[in-house]
């Protein structure tokens, strides 16, 4: 335990013209100068060409009006892979676009959410329509590590200093370290999923992110193992990231050389680590974690612990036909 809070200093919580052709002069008295005078009358009796009439300050006001912005780019998940100094195959998902987050309730852990909140363990229903994506939680909560709010009910106390998703009632989603600017004032708090201190700070893996032994236990020991982490870069996008051989310097330089600001590890072991996505909302979903253990549609039969859904937003209601009246 004294390791695990000195990874919390080590973290660095403390330390966001036209052009016109020039007029012939005019000659005062000389010849040219009169005819000059007499072009001048003739051009004043002329009959005036007729112009479009301007409404005065027309042009201000049209000016005055703001373009507007650009569509917001469709949701999308882009995955990529990168080997590590160390030889580690990193895959990284970068979630683009309008998209909501969901937290869902595992059937075993938390599992004490069961029957008060309405995300549970299997994507289903409206929700299957729109799903883009789905990734796995943090460690099991008796771990002490972190803690558990969904949909406004807190199963295991939030404590200040650990890295946070947090998902607001609109459904989007940021990580921060509770208690140092996360809640905001004022913000809907909806769903907090906490896993230990930052694994990214200011945009650099922190000193922590170096000694695997503070990051959770693996199968037989090993520094090499699954582990998972999830990011967030400067344009407000999540960024998962996942191996199922590497350290959690690995994870931490991975995301942080794809842009992340800020990031936290999520669960780890084979058994755990896990990204689905479809290529359109509500399509078949498909592994992204090269050897995950998991299938693919582990999601929508159910699971045991806690993950993340990606939605798109849902479509709009299809207009309705007004009824024909046939002419008088």
């Amino acid at each position: 335990m004294r390791r695990f809070w000195t990874a919390l200093a080590l973290a660095g919580l403390g330390a966001t013209t036209a052009c016109t052709s020039p007029s012939a002069p005019a000659h005062a008295g000389g010849p040219s100068g009169r005819a000059s005078a007499a072009s001048s009358s003739a051009a004043a009796r002329a009959p005036a060409t007729p112009t479009a009439r301007t409404r005065p300050g027309a042009s201000r006001a049209a000016s005055a009006i703001p373009a507007p912005p650009p569509p917001p780019p469709a949701p999308r998940v882009t995955v990529t892979r990168t080997r590590t100094a160390d030889g580690s195959v990193v895959t990284v998902a970068v979630i683009q676009g309008h998209v909501t987050y969901v937290l869902h309730n595992g059937s075993q852990d938390p599992g004490l959410a069961a029957g008060r909140v309405r995300a549970g363990p299997v994507v289903a229903g409206a929700e299957r329509t729109r799903l883009l994506a789905a990734f796995n939680g943090g460690f099991k909560l008796s771990a002490g590590v972190g803690g558990y709010e969904q949909e406004g009910h807190l199963v295991s106390p939030l404590r200040p200093g650990l890295a946070s998703l947090v998902i607001d009632r609109s459904g989007q989603a940021r990580i921060g370290v509770w208690g140092h600017g996360v809640p905001a004032p004022g913000e809907a708090v909806y769903s907090v999923r906490q896993n230990l201190p930052p694994l990214v700070m200011n945009g650099r893996p922190t000193a922590a992110a170096a000694d695997s032994g503070l990051w959770g236990a693996t199968l037989g020991g090993g520094e090499y193992v699954a582990r998972s982490a999830l990011g967030q870069n400067a344009s407000g996008d999540l960024l998962y990231a996942a191996s199922m051989s590497a350290t959690p310097a690995d994870l931490a330089l991975a995301l942080a050389r794809d842009g992340a600001r800020i990031a936290m590890e999520l669960d780890i072991n084979p058994e755990w680590v896990q990204l689905d996505i479809a290529s359109h909302p509500g399509g078949p979903l498909r592994a992204a974690v090269r050897g995950q253990f998991r299938p693919a549609d582990q999601f929508l039969a159910g699971w045991t612990r806690d993950f993340i859904a990606v939605l798109v937003p849902p479509a709009p209601p299809a207009p309705v036909p007004l009824p024909h009246r046939p002419p008088p």
